[in-house]
């Protein structure tokens, strides 16, 4: 039989000892002492030197953009298809369904309840982009990826926010972001094509008209594939 125990977990021993002392005559004096340890014992008692207390600072040191990295709250929800914990990226997808658009008085589309396609969203805590696609089954890496057809949206799928104010920086859960941009997304006011692009084949305003309270499915047909597949995008 071969002892394989200490190949489960990394262990911890002893290396060194401070001892702090202070002066109780009101001056408020610190004297460190320094102990090396042999066996758990501690031996060599020295006052901290310089470089000792460089060693302690730099162990001890945390880096502050591993405090707010982005974690999964538990189990991960089926629709997450890809996600950075470092850099807050995330990719998930969102079955066609039925949401509140709204709508600037300009465009002249009274804001309701329309069917909306299903969407593969890229995000991170200031930016997000936004992709169609033609079936509700979850992606795979092959999957062609559309134009989301929603005004605001630019031809590489960007958003434009406008005015709206996003705060997911202090935002530490993958569910909680992904819930967040999908907010901010369908709960401000959509209100004009990004630069003369066409996220649809034919008119967009008119299409949103007809799909706006009437219940009716949304059209695929109208959906303008992009050159990229759900494998170019994922992190």
């Amino acid at each position: 039989m071969e002892d394989i125990t200490n190949s489960f977990a990394n262990y911890f021993e002893p290396t060194c000892a401070l001892v702090f002392y202070q002066c109780k005559t009101g001056f408020n004096n610190t004297y460190v002492e320094y102990f090396d340890m042999e066996n758990g014992v501690p031996i060599n008692p020295h006052p901290l030197s310089v470089n000792e207390g460089k060693r302690l600072a730099k162990a001890l040191q945390v880096d502050e953009e591993n405090l707010n990295l982005l974690k999964s709250d538990g189990i991960v929800n089926n629709n997450l298809l890809s996600f950075d914990a470092k850099s807050s990226k995330i990719v998930w997808y969102t079955k066609a369904q039925f949401r509140e658009l709204f709508f600037n008085k300009n465009l002249g589309i009274k804001s309701g309840k329309a069917h909306t396609p299903p969407m593969v969203w890229i995000a991170d805590r200031e930016t997000l982009k936004v992709f169609a696609l033609s079936t509700s089954r979850k992606p795979t890496i092959n999957t062609p990826l559309y134009n989301a057809p929603y005004f605001n949206v630019y031809v590489d799928g960007s958003v434009c926010m406008g005015t709206v104010d996003i705060s997911t920086v202090e935002t530490g859960s993958v569910d909680e972001l992904m819930k967040l941009w999908e907010n901010y997304f369908f709960n401000s006011y959509f209100s004009h094509l990004m630069s003369d692009h066409n996220p649809v084949k034919g008119n967009c305003v008119m299409m949103w008209e007809n799909l706006i309270d009437n219940g009716k499915f949304f059209p695929t047909a109208m959906l303008v594939k992009t050159s990229k597949k759900l494998n170019d995008i994922l992190l």
